[in-house]
């Protein structure tokens, strides 16, 4: 991912910030994970706490679900953003949800259970797994849905990731509940480079996540899983409970913030950071002026 290099510091700077920082209760601490769609959200989080009148701590960068977790369980950090389909299946290691009302009551309960984590209001912003192509070859090849893929694989080329050929909700999991799916051809690439191979006519579909900046960048068309394999991955803030009850305002301006952050909003954010090499913060900065000040003041 393109950040800018000062930006960049301040990230890598934020593990042993950390440390340093783990018993200040001045503070609300923001956490993030190490990917740009999580910087973002996480800078949003913060700004609109302090645009709120509050002092935040950043402990951006902190790697992998498990280590944001493990930060929110030892008081390391107040908050971060994570996702339902993540919640669901990487931690309480449960099948996945494709509605997303269902999939957030389930996460939001065992949370506060189990960890003493609140699940606050989730944004409408899915950034779920899918399958996408160009405008063009949609057309031409009739393709609207994973159905349509599934029948038509034999005369298409899929660009993906390793990891997205075992995964049981990879290519797998779409053979299993759709049938077909057997491409003419299928070749892996890093990351950062499968969607070239759509641009460059070296693939036909790509498998992507439904808000990667690319999909507004290059204007791509997301197939509909019209038999919901995939999980709802909607994003939103955790917050310790024990957090929640010394300072409840964070609630009222997160909760105010989350219902702004969409598909697109998060496509075009996103886009800017990996392909404009905009600063993160102020890509937030410009998104929470555009919501005409609604944050509250603690």
């Amino acid at each position: 991912m393109s950040i800018s290099r000062a930006r960049a510091l301040t990230l890598i700077a934020a593990m042993p910030a950390l440390a340093r920082c783990a018993f200040d209760r001045s503070h609300v601490r923001v956490g993030s994970k190490n990917f740009t769609e999580s910087f973002l959200i996480a800078e949003i989080y913060a700004q609109a706490l302090e645009n709120a009148g509050m002092r935040v701590e950043r402990l951006f960068n902190l790697g992998s679900t498990q280590i944001a977790m493990a930060a929110m369980a030892r008081g390391n950090i107040d908050c971060y953003p994570e996702y339902t389909g993540t919640a669901l299946i990487d931690v309480l290691h449960l099948p996945p949800i494709a509605d997303s009302q269902t999939a957030y009551d389930v996460v939001a309960r065992l949370f506060a259970q189990r960890y003493g984590i609140v699940w606050l209001r989730p944004s409408p912003m899915n950034d779920s797994q899918a399958l996408a192509t160009t405008r063009e070859i949609a057309a031409a090849q009739h393709l609207a849905t994973l159905s349509d893929v599934a029948t038509a694989a034999p005369h298409l080329r899929l660009s993906t990731i390793q990891e997205f050929l075992a995964r049981p909700d990879g290519l797998p999991g779409l053979q299993a509940r759709y049938g077909g799916f057997r491409f003419r051809e299928v070749r892996t690439y890093d990351i950062a480079l499968k969607y070239r191979a759509l641009l460059e006519n070296k693939a036909d579909v790509a498998s992507a996540f439904t808000t990667d900046g690319a999909i507004e960048s290059d204007r791509l068309v997301i197939l509909r899983d019209d038999r919901h394999l995939w999980s709802a991955y909607n994003v939103a803030p955790l917050l310790r409970k024990a957090t929640l009850q010394a300072r409840p305002a964070i609630a009222r301006v997160l909760n105010g913030v989350s219902p702004a952050i969409t598909d697109r909003a998060a496509r075009s954010m996103n886009a800017a950071v990996e392909n404009s090499e905009a600063d993160p913060a102020d890509v937030a900065a410009a998104f929470l002026k555009s919501l005409g000040g609604r944050t509250e003041r603690s």
